[in-house]
């Protein structure tokens, strides 16, 4: 029996409490903008590593939830280990009631059940498994961070994690695992955009032309910033958000477009930004509305460095050895782990359970890939202990 094969049959016997403490999770509303509900996972998953061994901290992000750091040193003369995971959403409060942790068969759903929630818990067991079987004795030390602001780019939490990164010899990140086996060896750059309008105020019946409309300066935007895309070539430009004006009956004072950037790599994005700069300042509007743009690049693209690949590498083996097979992917979403992989860390990510639909009503997670793919990250964290990977 191979050291992996063993602890999928460990992990097997913890199915039960991974399954209920990750309910606990779900059922908890944790959108990016609700710091208690954020603060009310972290507890349940830093209770659970204090248990572990591992030194907790918190620290407030200002809007937001804790930023949790969790280190555990290890005493060994090898590698230290980064693990990336996040406790926010994408749901806004009263999601978790209407739509509840639930099972049917092999799936399992509810807000943010694969994205990440699940995949948290998975982990946590995972490394229960392995300090209990003294498996990771070779390591320096790990340290796990649960971020609270990933669902909108990480803005307060990226000097944090790139800190964290720096001190690291690689990172495992816990995103969802694709369908069918994709684990992500490599991501595209995002970007979020918010362009603002300010018009002017009148009313639409007896002073129709003192009034300047915001919402038809944005109107006139959307059509050409969305042109910009080029999907074949991984870029895309859209609207995602588009509000504004006060009542029915009153010219738009104001108005505001929130716009996705993706790009395959940082130099794509940067002529992808310019670009939009210049949408916004050759389109023809009333003088008296101004336009302002904030926003960027939020995530660097991750490259698949040769780090990456020999990680992978051990993530196919394994799972091989346990029928779950593995196959490699670049991705045009973001995530924390790109923030390591730009640093040059070897990162691999996608390493939680398959999940289907992210961030839909329809999200769901494969129950039968919990225990194959959490097997497949301790296997991977074992083998930095034994100093399988090289730096």
């Amino acid at each position: 029996m191979t050291e992996v094969t063993r602890y999928a049959g460990l992990l097997e016997r913890e199915l039960p409490a991974i399954l209920a403490m990750a309910e606990r999770s779900v059922n908890l509303d944790s959108g990016s903008y609700l710091a208690s509900g954020v603060n009310a996972v972290i507890d349940i998953w830093g209770g659970m590593l204090r248990g572990l061994g591992f030194a907790v901290e918190r620290t407030p992000l200002p809007g937001f939830g804790d930023q949790m750091t969790a280190r555990l040193a290890l005493g060994g003369n090898g590698k230290r280990l980064l693990v990336l995971g996040h406790a926010d959403t994408v749901w806004p409060a009263g999601v978790a009631a209407e739509w509840p942790f639930s099972r049917e068969g092999d799936r399992i759903t509810g807000p943010g059940v694969g994205d990440m929630k699940t995949n948290v818990v998975m982990a946590l067991h995972a490394l229960k498994l392995l300090l209990a079987e003294r498996a990771l004795g070779g390591l320096a030390g790990i340290t796990m961070l649960i971020v609270p602001d990933e669902e909108i780019g990480s803005p307060g939490s990226r000097a944090w994690i790139e800190a964290e990164a720096r001190q690291a010899d690689l990172c495992l990140t816990l995103e969802p695992c694709r369908p069918n086996g994709g684990i992500v060896i490599g991501r595209g750059a995002v970007g979020a955009v918010y362009v603002a309008a300010t018009g002017v105020t009148a009313h639409c019946g007896s002073a129709l032309e003192k009034g300047a409309s915001a919402v038809r300066a944005l109107a006139a935007l959307v059509g050409p910033l969305e042109a910009l895309g080029d999907p074949p070539n991984g870029l895309s430009a859209t609207v995602g958000i588009f509000k504004g004006g006060e009542a029915r009956q009153v010219v738009p004072g104001s108005a505001e477009i929130h716009l996705d950037l993706r790009a395959p790599d940082d130099a794509a994005g940067e002529t992808l930004l310019a670009a939009v700069r210049r949408v916004m300042e050759t389109t023809p509007r009333d003088p008296r509305v101004t336009v302002g743009l904030r926003g960027g690049f939020t995530r660097p693209a991750f490259p698949t460095h040769a780090g990456t690949e020999a990680l992978f590498a051990l993530a196919q083996e394994f799972g091989a050895t346990l029928g779950a097979p593995v196959f490699p992917l670049v991705s045009r979403g973001g995530s924390d782990g790109s923030f390591a992989a730009r640093l040059g860390v070897p990162t691999l990510d996608g390493l939680g359970p398959i999940t289907h639909e992210t961030c839909s009503r329809r999200e769901t997670v494969e129950v039968s890939s919990i225990v194959p793919r959490g097997a497949i990250l301790g296997g991977l964290m074992a083998a930095a202990a034994a100093g399988r990977i090289a730096r």
